[in-house]
């Protein structure tokens, strides 16, 4: 076994050779030349392919717990990871084993090399990181095989790599700024950009919008002749409570309602993605008309999980990680806060990317906050902690902003002030890349829940 897995870490090293994810190309020819050379796995399925600015990971991992409960095998493509790069691509749940992992590599390994001979000799770059991890993930849900893949969208939509997939129904969990660099910097023009997930006679579900994004929306449907369901119109979010290791929720379904359902994550907007993954799967097994049993949605949804989503991982005192990198994730994560944890003062712990907006995120957090420790993760992207400093003084005063290089140091002093009151916790966000980083040190200092 620890041949496999040190193969499976050669693999992963060969991908961090290519271009990264954080500057992606714009286009999927490069996929879809290297997809035909494998015969289209990615038609070997129906897909559901989800897009927005945030909760697609919770709402990609739920769509799929629902799924599993019906009876499908699923495969689940989502991204970033927090610990290990297998868990992108997940076969029933799963992360792909290793050895699944090494065998489909070494299936497509000459086709990829093949893709990459030929744009060399265009002048162009060879598969990028995520473009190859698309292909890898479609060639290994052909093969295992599913009856159905999720397919989260790595940035954008129209030009994703995971846009050559023809998806049956298309998901938009709510959009908003994020990528202003490369996807527009109004939240038309990012809609613009993620509405090209939509094919012809697709079936769309979308969760509550932004009135510029729902117009980009429609006009996309209307355009493709797919049909539209959107959140406060097709389906809702009823209630939700909040309840011991999470909350309970009524949906109203497109096809029936769903009351006090459990669970298990925290956040009203997770409740909302719940809402959202229920429609999109009676969407998916009979376009709205078919309600689905409750113990199917009770079994799915209290299978659900999504790591690094406001979830508690270390006591005495409480340290929670939340995925949070842009301003709007960073208001739900405030709010989520307030409402299911009762803390009398929170140190928060914050590394972010330099390409995103750390001032807007502060800011948004700033109600909820009493100290601040700035550090940066180990990503070649992240910002770095002085200019982080200059930002966060803008924001907090003075003498409750501290500067840590090192992420360990941060956390260990964040701990040290908590500790010192009865009911202080400790909350770290910024970047998806941080978080996994806290989790190898809560582990290694034994501070595991």
């Amino acid at each position: 076994m620890s041949d496999l897995r040190d193969e499976a870490d050669a693999i992963y090293r060969a991908l961090l050779e290519r271009t990264g994810e954080g500057t992606p190309r714009p286009g999927l020819a490069p996929t879809r030349s290297a997809l035909q050379l494998l015969g289209d796995p990615q038609r070997a399925y129906p897909v559901i392919q989800l897009t927005g600015t945030n909760g697609k990971t919770s709402t990609a991992r739920m769509i799929d717990a629902l799924l599993r409960a019906h009876g499908l095998r699923t495969g689940r493509f989502t991204s970033p990871h927090i610990d290990r790069f297998t868990e992108r691509i997940a076969i029933d749940g799963e992360p792909i084993s290793d050895e699944d992992l090494v065998r489909n590599w070494e299936e497509i390994e000459p086709f990829i090399a093949m893709a990459d001979r030929a744009l060399v000799e265009q002048g162009a770059h060879r598969l990028t990181y995520f473009e190859v991890l698309t292909v890898l993930a479609f060639a290994a849900f052909a093969d295992a095989p599913v009856d159905v893949a999720v397919v989260e969208v790595g940035m954008g939509g129209e030009w994703d790599s995971t846009n050559t997939a023809d998806a049956e129904v298309a998901v938009f969990t709510p959009i908003d700024l994020d990528h202003t660099d490369r996807l527009g910097r109004t939240i038309a023009q990012i809609a613009t950009t993620k509405s090209g997930i939509i094919k012809p006679g697709a079936r769309v579900v979308s969760a509550a919008q932004p009135p510029e994004a729902a117009a980009v929306l429609r006009a996309a449907a209307e355009r493709f002749e797919a049909t539209l369901n959107e959140e406060g119109a097709e389906f809702d979010l009823v209630e939700d409570r909040v309840a011991v290791g999470g909350q309970l929720i009524t949906v109203r379904g497109r096809a029936a309602r769903y009351a006090d359902v459990f669970l298990p994550l925290l956040g009203a907007h997770q409740g909302q993605n719940a809402a959202t993954a229920i429609a999109a799967v009676e969407t998916f097994l009979g376009d709205g008309t078919q309600p689905l049993t409750a113990e199917l949605v009770e079994e799915g949804l209290a299978a659900a999980s999504s790591p690094g989503r406001l979830q508690p991982v270390a006591t005495g005192p409480s340290i929670v990680v939340d995925a949070a990198h842009n301003p709007h994730g960073a208001r739900a994560l405030a709010a989520a806060i307030g409402e299911f944890f009762d803390f009398d003062g929170v140190a928060l712990v914050i590394g972010v990317l330099a390409d995103k907006d750390a001032e807007g995120i502060l800011r948004a957090l700033q109600p909820v906050v009493d100290r601040v420790y700035l550090t940066r993760s180990e990503s070649e992207r992240a910002l770095d902690v002085e200019e982080l400093d200059r930002i966060a003084q803008r924001v907090f005063p003075v003498d409750t902003v501290f500067v840590q290089d090192h992420l360990e140091d941060a956390l260990s002093a964040a701990r040290d002030w908590a500790a010192e009151g009865d009911r202080r916790g400790v909350l770290v966000t910024g970047s998806i890349t941080l978080i996994g980083e806290v989790n190898g040190i809560v582990e290694d200092r034994g501070w595991r829940e």
